[in-house]
């Protein structure tokens, strides 16, 4: 489903300024052409200041549907238009490259990541990620390590960006599923429990980029 007119589009910009990239704009869609989604001048909504955008800038956005479903695409600053207001234009993303996430769905995607451990005071370690999504992540780790299920577990996680930002990303799981791997070590599948929305929302920017990534290769 391709974004409407009138709709509200939630921008960030895909800064090497890391501060910069954590800000959450907001823009009304004026007009969608063929090639086109033209928005108003994004405003910060905390500040009440609107955001100057330039020609090439990238952006992460998305925009809620109907039945609150979020609707997440990359896309690219490619001009700007004079009409009663000023205009800025977007590419617009073919339908494929938009990406539905529902309540309780989020978007998985390959990622071997760092990932720091602590079960209890006794048993910490490092692990490496076999996926990651904004729901939970799978993990190799040492197959002599005891971890159950049910088991809640405190972890850092470490997620580089494309712009060179490195995020860590604090968050409490719960063990679902242990599997025995032919190497020896475990593969676990973490559901998040605890997780600020903001620290979930970088993990979605993350796997957001690398699914880019994979549709460019």
């Amino acid at each position: 489903m391709l974004p409407k007119v009138n709709q509200i589009l939630h921008i960030q910009v895909n800064s090497i300024d890391d501060e910069e990239s954590r800000i959450e704009y907001k823009a009304r869609i004026a007009d969608v052409t063929d090639s086109s989604i033209l928005i108003e001048i994004p405003m910060n909504e905390q500040t009440g200041r609107l955001k100057k955008l330039y020609y090439g800038d990238e952006l992460n956005t998305f925009y809620i549907a109907q039945g609150g479903v979020k609707h997440y695409f990359t896309t690219s600053v490619t001009g700007f238009r004079e009409d009663v207001l000023r205009l800025v234009e977007l590419h617009k993303p073919e339908p494929e490259a938009i990406t539905q996430v529902q309540r309780r769905s989020f978007l998985r995607v390959p990622a071997e990541l760092e990932i720091a451990v602590k079960v209890s005071d006794q048993i910490q370690f490092i692990g490496v990620t076999d996926d990651v999504g904004g729901g939970g992540i799978s993990m190799e780790y040492d197959g002599q390590i005891p971890l159950g299920i049910n088991t809640v577990i405190s972890c850092w996680l470490l997620v580089p960006y494309k712009n060179g930002n490195i995020e860590h990303i604090p968050f409490n799981g719960e063990v679902v599923r242990v599997k025995q791997l032919e190497t020896g070590k475990q593969l676990a599948m973490v559901r998040f429990v605890e997780i600020l929305d903001r620290e979930r929302q970088k993990l979605i920017r993350f796997c957001f980029e690398r699914q880019m990534d994979f549709r460019k290769r």
